[in-house]
């Protein structure tokens, strides 16, 4: 199949063609004729996938064919968890907007609330927004949502993680009207928020799953070695950089500081490292994240606040410096590398604090995971064995335990006579009244 087959205005057939795009993936095959159909759509695809085109090009086509419902208010807002991820889907907007005459606006948290207003006061067709922000516009009133054509959520289940659901009920109650389409796109459908707040936002929506989240990717080998400690994790760290053939390369941290801390040690090896993090403003951001894609730096040592929406061919390796807490995380992580049929690497370092997460993610992958070894940096650390359950049951003899006195069996409370006396209740003390011996008379 190719994408003329799908039933594309010829404009985005033309785009598609200058961009050297043919094929349709697997998600951008079932998505986009249930799109274009007119119905609503819940689904979930692995990362790299192409999932972005999957929404973009039936949102374009529908406004290519179809009379907006409103002049002002846009056609369609898209909104990202992130503002990385954000940027991407503007990014991939404004490449498939080339030569229509639509305008577009991207509304992110952190940037400057004045000048958002005037590029809304453009009345751009269509926004790629993050929640928060946007709902802050529409308290402020500088946009209406009365006239929405489509409403997309991309990354749904990362939205409700990081606490949105408020925000994306306001923004379905802004824009609530029965012509309105809303496409929801989730790594997973097993999320239990992403299908309650799918039930309120979406009509009899259409549910498509392409490779679910924790199939193997076959793109991307994976390899993880054991570490006793930080010192043995940054010994293993330097010996895979120096073995390994890389172009661009990502490493994960699990703290703020640590990403600083190791930047440092790579410049200080002149290994042109940079350090992205959730402390830093969005200019700063831009900047570092500008200067990463168009290869100043090497290396970007970052926490999961890159672990999504960074979509960038060059980058060859991935390397987990410490385990992600949440399983879906290390999916999202690795998924960084591989990408648009590219070969990948994934590496990570697991100690004693990362155990408990490496079981996880074992478990979530459904895969047995086998540890490397590099020459020379063999640790001692083998993991953590489970406890063995106590199969001795409750009625156990203490006394047959060596090292442990036989408890002390408490004594039984006394039970008190509660009887009535007389007709009264008087509780646990019965108070017997003594009757009064009559004072002896004296004859004399």
């Amino acid at each position: 199949m190719q994408f003329k087959d799908l039933g594309l205005d010829n404009r985005l057939l033309k785009t598609l063609n200058h961009y050297d795009f043919r094929k349709p993936t697997d998600i951008q095959k079932q998505a986009v004729p249930v799109v274009i159909a007119g119905k609503d759509l819940l689904a979930s695809s692995k990362t790299g996938s192409g999932k972005t085109l999957a929404f973009v090009l039936p949102m374009l086509h529908k406004a290519l064919k179809s009379k907006a419902f409103s002049a002002k208010d846009p056609r369609a807002v898209i909104l990202a968890p992130t503002r990385e991820l954000a940027k991407q889907v503007y990014g991939e907007l404004r490449s498939m907007l080339a030569g229509l005459s639509y305008e577009a606006t991207l509304i992110l948290g952190g940037e400057n609330f004045n000048d958002q207003v005037k590029a809304l006061r453009r009345y751009p067709k269509f926004i790629v927004a993050t929640p928060g922000r946007l709902a802050d516009h529409l308290e402020h009133r500088s946009l209406f949502l009365d006239g929405l054509d489509t409403l997309i959520l991309d990354e749904a289940d990362r939205m409700l993680d990081l606490g949105f659901a408020p925000e994306l009920r306001r923004i379905h109650k802004a824009a609530k009207h029965r012509r309105r389409q809303t496409l929801m796109f989730s790594a997973t459908l097993d999320h239990a928020e992403v299908n309650d707040i799918a039930s309120e936002m979406l009509n009899a929506p259409k549910r498509i799953a392409i490779g679910v989240s924790n199939e193997e990717h076959k793109d991307i080998n994976q390899r993880f070695y054991l570490c006793d400690h930080l010192d043995h994790k940054e010994a293993i760290l330097e010996r895979v950089l120096e073995e390994a053939e890389y172009r661009q390369l990502i490493i994960f941290t699990a703290t703020r500081d640590d990403t600083e801390r190791l930047c440092a040690k790579l410049n200080e090896k002149k290994l042109k490292a940079v350090a992205l993090s959730g402390n830093l403003n969005q200019t700063q951001r831009n900047t570092i994240m500008s200067q990463f894609e168009r290869a100043v730096f090497k290396i970007l040592v970052t926490t999961d606040v890159a672990s999504r929406g960074l979509d960038i061919a060059n980058v060859t390796h991935v390397i987990n410096f410490d385990m992600p807490k949440h399983t879906e995380e290390y999916v999202h992580r690795v998924g960084r590398t591989g990408r648009a049929g590219n070969k990948g690497d994934a590496i990570s370092l697991v100690g004693p604090k990362d155990w408990a997460s490496f079981k996880r993610i074992e478990t979530y992958l459904q895969q047995d995971l086998t540890f490397s070894v590099l020459e020379g940096l063999k640790g001692k650390f083998k993991g953590i064995k489970p406890r063995k359950p106590d199969l001795r049951g409750k009625k156990a003899d203490a006394t047959k335990v060596k090292g442990r006195k036989k408890p002390v069996q408490k004594k039984k409370p006394v039970k008190r006579d509660k009887s009535f006396h007389q007709n009264v209740a008087v509780g646990d003390a019965v108070f017997v009244p003594k009757k009064k011996v009559a004072p002896k008379v004296d004859d004399e």
